[in-house]
């Protein structure tokens, strides 16, 4: 059965929540909304206002996790120092589900790198997620979106290196490329089994650079933006967006292609796809 994906050219705060209406999903119990809270110094990550109408709608906690690398989310100390910064905190209930350990393990029974996943132990608070995804390029899996929120995203920090290094942390940065995104897909899955399939996931393609927002020093975009989909399927909204990407006539879609071809990142799909927690077969459905 094909997966519906909603999707609309108007990009504006007001039409994301839109978009979460019509997909018509209760998130029940407490929400976790998972975000990307950018690096210091990134130009292109989507801001706290931008999502403001949703997160109030739903009423949940902004939810992020430590990264693997320095910079200046690698502490929590200095994540949350940032989200203030950044006008996360201002606004919203902030919660670094990976703060302090120990981290919660969940296990991948069918993975096929990787059978378990470390995520912040603080993830168990939560009932029902909503994934707010930029989708854009990315340096090592070729482009960021709902997949990648869900494994590299939710990943305590040392859940990350854990992933990179496809099962082996201290290889996070020379692990064999494609079993990193076979990694990637088994660690999202696992979030998906977490949750039962209670969560909605919108993707938004604007400011479309071939950097991911985790870079300080990041390309500015390179293309013009295309939309917001919003759908209850990580992997058909992912195609989604790497289709209408291969569809747009827009003179900088090569520049984008280049890293996400040249980083195999439709192999995360693939990957993903084959693990069976959602599909590549989906009906676009445009909403004015």
């Amino acid at each position: 059965m094909n997966a519906k994906v909603y999707f609309t050219q108007e990009i504006t705060a007001e039409k994301v929540l839109d978009l979460y209406k019509i997909v018509g999903k209760e998130l029940n119990g407490k929400t976790a909304i998972k975000v990307h809270s950018g690096e210091a110094g990134n130009q292109n990550f989507l801001k706290p206002e931008f999502w403001k109408p949703v997160i109030d709608h739903v009423g949940g906690t902004v939810v992020e996790c430590n990264t693997a690398y320095e910079g200046e989310r690698d502490t929590t100390e200095k994540h949350l120092q940032l989200m203030e910064i950044h006008g996360w905190s201002k606004s919203f209930e902030v919660d670094v589900l990976d703060g302090e350990g120990p981290d919660l393990e969940l296990a991948i029974p069918s993975g096929k790198v990787i059978q378990k996943n470390y995520v912040g132990k603080n993830l168990a608070a939560y009932d029902s997620m909503l994934v707010l995804s930029h989708f854009k390029g990315h340096p090592m899996g070729g482009y960021g979106g709902a997949i990648k929120q869900l494994s590299i995203g939710i990943a305590s920090s040392y859940g990350k290196a854990y992933i990179h290094g496809a099962g082996k942390p201290d290889e996070m940065w020379t692990a064999d490329h494609d079993r990193f995104l076979e990694s990637m897909a088994d660690a999202a899955k696992s979030v998906t089994d977490y949750f039962e399939g209670n969560i909605i996931y919108i993707n938004v393609m604007k400011n479309m650079s071939v950097d991911c927002d985790c870079c300080a020093v990041a390309e500015d975009p390179c293309m013009k933006d295309i939309g917001i989909l919003a759908s209850t399927d990580p992997i058909a909204i992912d195609q989604a967006c790497l289709d209408l990407v291969y569809a747009a006539e827009d003179p900088g879609r090569d520049h984008l292609l280049e890293r996400i071809e040249s980083r195999n990142g439709v192999h995360t799909i693939e990957a993903a796809s084959a693990l069976g927690y959602g599909t590549r077969e989906y009906e676009l459905i445009t909403v004015e």
